[in-house]
């Protein structure tokens, strides 16, 4: 399956923040937060483990199969029971196809699964009793499967619809916008209908917001990088000095970043204009600044924001600042400082790091 080309505008300041993301951050108290995901996640597996009858397990692991393709995708239920997993699960390209019911099976989306969730997924299914169980569809009742999600909501100490399917589904998006992944993904991992798509992505194709989503789903499962700070998209410009080269990247936000690299390290990530990389700044690279009006500065990426949490402590204090619906910054900085700075939640500030605090990664 050919994904069509497409090529979208860049956004100007002004249509970013006025851009609007499709999900809004639930109370606390409303939704759940990826520790309680992860919670019902270790309870499901505890409870397929817990019987000593192979049958009763393998039933119970169908319904972990279920919970588990609702919580990466965020699918709907209806949407589960309908799959095929044999055929509608790509593990060479690590997808999962979601079709419509009434439209002759048509696919409606692809939604990329992490590399771990894949392999178990295949596991399961090479089990032959298991997947004699299965045969095409799950073929269960959606109040039976209901009803096991609330039993391991309660046993995870939570409301019992919490852990409703619609509820985890809400969750996942939430749990996505909160981690960074950009608007246009997330519109495409839930299925949303969205007449301006076009006008959440930056000159990217279908395959490489494929590749966007990919690299979000491999991070989550993986968390190898300690920065705080990262940002993936498209190299624009690449100019070369007899040294160093500065690179210029746009990510899936719409947002310009500047890096300098020497011209080795160029040669050896084998970079040019069009690459699809990683950036990333460590939040203590990254300096705040109280001020309305841009800076002077000779910091080449500087992003206005507001600061959304205050971690306090004894020798640094760590700050959370809301770039746009999608993007948060990091910064730490000592408390000695922090409290010259006398921030506070909801201030108006400026996030800057200069071109030497970028670190380009190729995945």
């Amino acid at each position: 399956m050919k994904a069509q080309k497409r090529s979208y505008k860049v956004l100007s300041p002004t249509e970013r923040m006025a851009h609007k993301r499709i999900i809004s951050i639930p109370d606390a108290n409303q939704f759940l937060d990826t520790a309680s995901l992860n919670r019902m996640e270790q309870s499901f597996r505890e409870w397929v483990n817990a019987s000593l009858r192979a049958d009763v397990r393998r039933a119970r692991r169908r319904i972990l199969l279920i919970f588990l393709f609702i919580r990466y995708t965020g699918a709907k239920l209806n949407e589960v029971l309908d799959l095929d997993p044999f055929h509608d699960v790509d593990h060479k390209r690590q997808s999962v196809f979601f079709r419509h019911s009434d439209s002759g099976g048509q696919i409606a989306r692809e939604v990329q699964i992490s590399e771990v969730l894949s392999r178990e997924i295949s596991s399961m299914l090479a089990d032959p009793d298991f997947a004699a169980s299965i045969r095409d569809t799950f073929s269960i009742d959606p109040a039976f499967v209901r009803r096991k999600f609330y039993e391991r909501a309660q046993a995870c100490g939570l409301q019992k619809q919490m852990g409703g399917p619609e509820m985890i589904r809400k969750a996942r998006g939430t749990e996505l916008m909160q981690g960074n992944v950009p608007l246009s993904a997330v519109q495409k991992i839930l299925g949303h209908s969205t007449p301006n798509l076009t006008s959440s992505y930056v000159t990217f194709s279908e395959d490489e917001i494929r590749e966007v989503t990919r690299y979000f789903m491999e991070k989550e499962s993986s968390r190898k990088t300690s920065a705080r700070n990262f940002f993936y998209g498209k190299i624009q410009v690449i100019k070369r000095g007899d040294i160093q080269s500065q690179v210029e990247l746009t990510t899936v936000d719409g947002y310009r970043l500047t890096t300098i690299i020497t011209n080795d390290s160029l040669g050896r990530l084998g970079l040019k204009a069009g690459n699809l990389i990683t950036a990333e700044v460590k939040a203590p690279w990254v300096i705040l600044q109280k001020e309305n009006m841009e800076p002077e500065s000779s910091a080449d990426n500087r992003f206005k924001g507001t600061i959304e949490q205050i971690s306090s402590g004894a020798v640094n204090t760590e700050y959370v600042v809301r770039i746009s619906d999608q993007i948060e910054l990091c910064a730490i900085v000592s408390t000695g400082s922090s409290q010259l700075l006398d921030l506070r939640k909801g201030d108006l500030v400026w996030a800057l790091f200069n071109c030497y605090s970028v670190v380009l990664h190729v995945d």
